[in-house]
């Protein structure tokens, strides 16, 4: 075999190789604390899982490490939500502020690397958190609303 035949080979191996790795996802999972929930709470968050949408603000659904139907991501972390969250301290806080998107009533917590809100008036507490490029957008919680009222009951009317 020539040398020539044999760099050929190399190439097209080496092609190979890079088009099948090409093919593979390019978002890693996002890393997330896996809440622990009662088992009615984890119902209501499998529940949830099945219903929210693939793609969030533009952000395509990439998953959660580990793979959990308490937790969903979307983008490169940009948004995270957990399902079954403990009841946050600030929602004892006279003070603390709340938005409402579509129907669905937010505790809000600014943080230094993007807002956190977590549901109220909810059978159990779903928490999302963004990154700062949605410090002051709330269309991430609009799309998330839909299913969170399909499959997270209130525990109280809302006006």
């Amino acid at each position: 075999m020539t040398s020539a035949h044999r760099s050929f080979r190399l190439f097209a191996a080496a092609a190979a190789f890079l088009a099948a790795a090409g093919c593979s996802t390019t978002h890693a999972a996002a890393p997330v604390a896996v809440p622990s929930p009662p088992p009615e709470e984890a119902a209501l968050c499998g529940a949830l899982h099945k219903e929210l949408p693939k793609t969030v603000a533009g952000q395509r659904r990439t998953g959660t490490e580990p793979d959990s139907e308490l937790t969903a991501g979307w983008g490169d972390a940009a948004i995270v939500l957990r399902c079954g969250v403990p009841r946050p301290e600030k929602m004892s806080d006279a003070q603390s502020q709340a938005v409402d998107a579509n129907g669905v009533n937010w505790l809000l917590e600014q943080r230094v690397d993007g807002p956190r809100f977590t549901t109220t008036y909810r059978k159990t507490y779903v928490e999302v958190t963004m990154d700062e490029r949605y410090a002051h957008d709330v269309t991430p919680l609009a799309e998330l609303a839909g299913a969170v009222k399909k499959t997270v009951p209130a525990t109280l009317e809302v006006p």
